[in-house]
């Protein structure tokens, strides 16, 4: 008897940006996988009718295990607390986006779901709401008591990991010490030997400063932190080359020399992997019990309701969780 296919659960998003419409899309195409929406479902309905998209939507039922198929999609129903429309911020509306990440997790952490697949939020709205909240990947973090979540967008042949995500440019030297440095080397090496199969990862790391500090010269923190950690993990068996600068470290030439790169601030690191693969970037989190893979763009709200988001990264969102699923079980 064959197994079921994997299932994924799969968040809407911001209910006034492209994240139910990028749901939709989803139903022109195959996948080898159980495919569960977590929308309003007449929020779902209201959006294929603006758009014309023709598509049965069928209830989710737990017991059930049958590979998603196009035409249809498969939704588990959490009203809104209001209508939404698109483009249309409403912070009444934030409890329901996070009540679909809460039904995800709590659903991946019972073994019900193989895999989370999220759709974009709006942090400004949400926080508008008094919810402090600063991104997926801690919010993840916290629900599921992670002690560091690592963020990295990866593509076909570029991995790029965070050493720190959502912090203003300020605060990010202080945020970055050898032990945090540590942690996060540990967690990205472990994942990429566990979930990409790779036996022995090389791993860049950038420096924080223009020209890695220029010897110190135009920062310390490479002297004082980066490289000791550096030295520390290479002791410990990790194969390691840095503190790279930046502009060096993404050199085709350097790239190809190693299995992902270490960004020390957001911006740092993210651009030249969206800039190298906007449509086929994965945002992946690492370090937490339970898989999420996601888009690697936001909410987009001049293009909500028009018809032309494109799905592309969603898609290469489920693939590559259904890629890693395997390694996982």
């Amino acid at each position: 008897m064959s197994s079921p296919p994997p299932r994924i659960a799969l968040t809407s998003g911001e209910p006034a940006g492209v994240g139910p419409e990028l749901c939709l899309g989803l139903s022109r195409h195959a996948l080898d996988c159980e495919l569960v929406c977590l929308a309003d479902r007449e929020l779902l309905a209201d959006r294929a009718k603006r758009l014309q998209i023709l598509l049965r939507l069928v209830d989710y039922r737990a017991g059930s295990h049958s590979a998603h198929a196009p035409g249809q999609l498969v939704v588990e129903h959490h009203p809104l607390a209001v209508p939404s429309l698109p483009g249309v911020l409403d912070k009444r509306n934030s409890r329901y986006v996070l009540s679909l990440i809460d039904r995800a997790i709590d659903g991946a952490l019972a073994g019900e779901f193989d895999a989370i697949v999220t759709a974009p939020v709006h942090k400004g709205v949400i926080n508008d709401a008094g919810i402090p909240f600063s991104g997926h990947t801690e919010y993840l973090a916290e629900r599921t008591r992670a002690p560091l979540p690592v963020m990295l967008l990866a593509t076909s042949d570029l991995r790029v990991a965070l050493a720190t995500t959502h912090l203003p440019l300020k605060d990010v030297s202080a945020a970055i010490t050898t032990e945090s440095l540590c942690q996060v080397l540990t967690i990205l090496d472990q994942d990429l030997r566990k979930w990409w199969g790779i036996p022995a990862p090389r791993i860049a790391v950038c420096g924080l400063n223009p020209h890695a500090g220029e010897g110190g010269h135009l920062g310390d923190e490479e002297i004082r932190v980066i490289r000791p950690a550096i030295e520390r993990m290479r002791e410990r068996g990790l194969h390691l080359a840095g503190p790279m600068p930046a502009d060096t470290a993404f050199v085709p030439a350097k790239l190809a020399e190693c299995d992902a790169v270490l960004a020390m601030y957001h911006d740092q690191g993210l651009p030249v992997i969206k800039h190298a693969g906007f449509d086929r970037a994965v945002n992946v989190t690492l370090g937490l019990p339970v898989l999420r893979t996601s888009v690697d763009h936001g909410t987009a709200l001049d293009l909500a309701g028009t018809g032309r988001a494109d799905v592309s990264s969603l898609l290469a969102a489920i693939r590559l969780a259904l890629q890693i699923i395997p390694n996982r079980r």
